[in-house]
């Protein structure tokens, strides 16, 4: 990795995951090999690091490890897909493709919408690790760069209904994801049998560097007023700045995050910094000069400091903003006015401008299955398979059926109807939930997410119905760790994984996730929980101003203190 010298550089003995991906051979590693070993289902150390950048997670059901130790077996172990799908959008026959393979080839038999836009495999055996990726290629997908140390998954606002203005900005996101994307051909090689080519010429990686980035990085593309992708959970944000209803250019929001380590002080989440205004035409080079500045000036000694927002906060975000515009030849002008109203999806139909309806369905954490009286797996089969249109996922891990005519709009309401995926009784609250996989499956995860959801939200519920508040809601989210893959830490009341059972429960962030929420209570039970919160929602039914939101009635009433700036204030 080249790197000018520059007092920004930290200093000292490098993490171990540089050393693995400068002997990567680009990422290669000797994954190949590893493919061939069937005396076990895993792969070794530093694969199973080196197959992230390939879009995988090593992991094994943890519920039956206790078990398979017992009888002196190994882990389970399989790996996790997500693949990449900037901006969300795929075809009825690209579902069709990955309906099948999940049904067929997965343990779990499920599709998995995520906060990442995009969809995941659970349970994928070794033996089935190839084909899935050559089945993906063969509808036009791939899962290069979803995970690792590299730009991820770009995300773009889920919004069919300004058409125009929103395939302007699905594009953008596609050309960043492109320019953005590594440029080793170790994925074509190892999945998809392409060609070895072994060439001298260096750079491999003109922008990510041989040693790619010190950490993960995560890029968005959003359309105020919705903030349906969480801008500060993400290093990079190109905000959508239109008149008369086409994009002029964008504000540029950099080094925002959400990831802490438990009882480590000097992990955070922070909100991204506004940078200014860019017109389009500088849009890739000033996406080109923040992940290089992160490459070159990131933290490669401590990877739990490693972050955009940690390297913002340790050289100072005009030292950082200047060098972005050095490197991308540009100033940035002042920033153009926008607000965030809402970060909800909007469910069920509505028209857009071009004459077409769109479907916004509900599924509860993006589990895509045919449950007991709620076939959703079968239902979604069945849509794709008359569908003309395309199917939108959100960051909010639901499923848009978009560019419905009027001519097929019954149809499909109706296919929705009788396969539970349009339920008219869903709850308010239960909209304005998430939680993230957790287990059995992720290795991170301390306590429950996905699967105590249910009875969470349900407990929700009923505080909220004994206050007199049963139509209202609260963003509510879960994580199994603190890790953020669910944005607890954008949320109005968060739960953040310590153990079994046991929760940091933090408050006071906003509806239109512009604040962070504050610690209140650290590694209680369940029980203490929804005690403490039938304490505060009594309060706040009894206190609050008119359609004040619960996360704005506790920082104004001095139940905790606003999160200003993270870094100095979120723990105190």
């Amino acid at each position: 990795m080249s790197q000018e010298k520059s007092p920004y550089i930290v200093e000292g003995k490098l993490a171990d995951n540089e050393r693995l991906k400068g002997e990567s051979r680009n990422l290669r590693g000797t994954i190949e090999q590893d493919l061939k070993d069937d005396l076990t289902g895993g792969f070794t150390a530093d694969n199973f690091q080196l197959i992230r950048f390939h879009g995988m997670y090593q992991q094994d059901d943890r519920d039956i490890r206790a078990e398979r130790t017992k009888q002196k077996l190994e882990p389970l172990h399989n790996v996790m897909l997500r693949a990449r799908l900037p901006g969300g959008i795929i075809t009825p026959e690209q579902w069709l493709v990955i309906d099948k393979f999940a049904e067929e080839q997965t343990m779990y038999g499920s599709i998995r919408l995520t906060t990442r836009q995009t969809f995941q495999f659970h349970g994928v055996l070794k033996p089935h690790i190839k084909t899935m990726h050559q089945t993906l290629n063969s509808t036009g997908i791939d899962s290069i760069a979803t995970a690792g140390d590299v730009n991820r998954n770009v995300l773009c606002t889920s919004n069919p209904i300004e058409s125009e203005l929103h395939v302007e900005a699905y594009e953008w996101a596609k050309k960043i994801s492109e320019h953005l994307l590594p440029k080793t051909r170790a994925y074509a090689e190892i999945w998809l049998d392409g060609e070895k080519v072994e060439t001298t010429e260096k750079p491999v990686e003109p922008i990510l560097g041989d040693n790619y980035l010190p950490r993960k990085f995560k890029t968005t593309v959003v359309i105020p007023p919705q903030n349906d992708v969480d801008v500060h959970a993400n290093d990079l944000n190109f905000v959508a700045i239109a008149e008369n209803g086409k994009l002029i250019g964008f504000n540029v929001l950099v080094g925002g995050g959400l990831a802490m380590t438990h009882g480590d002080k000097s992990t955070y989440p922070r909100k991204a910094t506004d940078f200014g205004y860019i017109s389009l035409q500088d849009t890739l080079a000033v996406a080109e000069a923040v992940v290089t500045t992160q490459r070159d000036w990131g933290n490669r000694v401590n990877r739990k400091n490693a972050k955009t927002k940690y390297t913002l906060e340790r050289v100072g975000v005009d030292n950082f903003k200047a060098e972005v515009e050095k490197r991308a030849g540009i100033t940035f002008a002042d920033s153009r006015p926008y607000a965030f109203t809402s970060r909800g999806d909007r469910f069920g139909w509505a028209e857009g401008i071009d004459g077409k309806y769109h479907l916004t369905l509900f599924i509860e954490n993006g589990r895509i299955l045919d449950f007991p009286g709620k076939p959703l797996k079968t239902g979604c089969r069945e849509i794709a398979q008359i569908h003309q249109g395309d199917f939108r996922l959100t960051a909010n891990q639901n499923l848009i059926i978009a560019g419905v005519s009027a001519e097929q709009k019954p149809l499909i309401e109706k296919l929705a109807r009788e396969h539970g995926l349009l339920d008219n009784t869903t709850s308010n609250q239960m909209l304005d939930s998430m939680a993230c996989v957790s287990l059995p499956t992720c290795p991170l995860a301390m306590a429950e997410a996905e699967r105590y959801l249910p009875e969470a939200v349900g407990r929700m519920e009923s505080v909220l119905a004994k206050h007199g508040l049963a139509d209202d809601s609260i963003i509510f989210r879960i994580t199994g760790c603190p890790n953020g893959c669910g944005r607890a830490m954008l949320a109005e009341i968060g739960l953040v994984g310590k153990g079994p059972g046991k929760y940091n429960l933090h408050i006071g962030g906003n509806r239109e996730g512009t604040r962070i929420p504050k610690m209140y209570q650290e590694n209680i039970s369940e029980d203490d929980i929804f005690a403490e919160l039938d304490t505060l929602v009594g309060r706040w039914a009894k206190e609050r101003n008119e359609n004040e939101a619960f996360g704005d009635y506790v920082v104004r009433a001095g139940v905790v203190a606003p999160v200003i700036d993270s870094a100095r204030d979120f723990y105190d």
